[in-house]
């Protein structure tokens, strides 16, 4: 029989851990042609996770867990899934059951019928605050419009990957990841399935506004080129206005004169031009932050231990 393997990435979760386990559970029996793997990744928690996962490993041995040696983020924890998945597929979802069990039957049927990436398309946000659902969507079209691939709006990291989707996304070893735009990049034949968002059963998202505007400057950086282009865009279009003011200054001080020194308008000008300048910096910054993280070709992640064995 075939392998699925669920990989689940955890931070903090050992409240979530029992009840995700029994929906799991109710899943493979609702498939016995299938063989089921739960294979966990502790990504740093400081709760009790550690401890949960060992007990589910005591009790069910389709339970395995890779704990990693520190807190490495949403986007390297499935890279360590895709890395120890026996498979001949996996499921990547969360562990908060926001990602709900039960969608992975269709998922498996369309697996069957021969797609390679199957994602699940969220028919509603949940109970998303308003701001951050609007910015959400207002970023996933631009960075569709800018990206040289298709960013999939209102699709996440939940799906189904075939063992060619894992061996290809496991060669895929850069240190600064966007694993949403890395589903694109690689391609294979993909469709979806449409699933309604559930509410968080235990804990709170550890995703504030800050590392969603962190995580979005990653894709736009990750993926494109277009921050560079606008700022010098930017650049030819100041540059544009600054010629005709100039001239129109020219053209007023000989035909009216200029009684009165313009300090005022000196000041905005030299404002203005700085702080295009100074964007313009900070977006070569950030990709050559980039290159910079590259070309130490340090390890993206270590493992502390796998089933408790260092």
């Amino acid at each position: 029989m075939k392998i699925v393997t669920v990989i689940i990435p955890c931070f903090n979760e050992a409240q979530s851990l029992p009840l995700l386990h029994a929906e799991l559970c109710r899943l493979a029996e609702a498939e016995p042609n299938y063989v089921f793997e739960f294979l966990f990744i502790n990504d740093g928690s400081r709760d009790h996770t550690a401890d949960e996962l060992r007990q589910l490993r005591a009790k069910d041995e389709r339970c395995n867990y890779v704990e990693l040696s520190r807190n490495y983020g949403k986007e390297v924890a499935p890279l360590a899934g895709f890395d120890y998945a026996k498979g001949d597929c996996a499921v990547v979802m969360d562990a908060d059951l926001q990602h709900p069990p039960q969608a992975v039957h269709a998922m498996l049927r369309k697996w069957e019928e021969g797609y390679d990436d199957v994602y699940a398309r969220r028919i509603s946000r949940g109970k998303e605050a308003w701001l951050r659902k609007r910015l959400s969507l207002a970023y996933y079209k631009l960075l569709s419009r800018s990206a040289r691939i298709d960013v999939l709006p209102n699709v996440g990291d939940f799906r189904l990957l075939d063992r060619c989707c894992l061996d290809a996304l496991r060669q895929l070893r850069e240190q600064s990841r966007y694993t949403k735009g890395m589903y694109c990049y690689i391609g294979f034949k993909k469709t979806f399935v449409d699933f309604e968002t559930q509410d968080r059963v235990a804990g709170q998202s550890s995703m504030s506004y800050r590392l969603l505007f962190r995580l979005a400057i990653e894709g736009l950086t990750a993926f494109t080129t277009s921050p560079l282009q606008w700022a010098t865009g930017l650049g030819l279009v100041v540059s544009l206005v600054s010629f005709v003011y100039a001239i129109w200054v020219g053209i007023k001080t000989l035909v009216w004169g200029e009684p009165v020194a313009g300090f005022p308008t000196l000041m905005i000008t030299i404002l203005f031009l700085g702080g295009v300048q100074l964007l313009s910096l900070g977006i070569i910054g950030e990709y050559l932050g980039r290159v910079f993280h590259e070309t130490k070709n340090r390890p993206v992640y270590f493992v502390q231990s796998y089933n408790g064995e260092r």
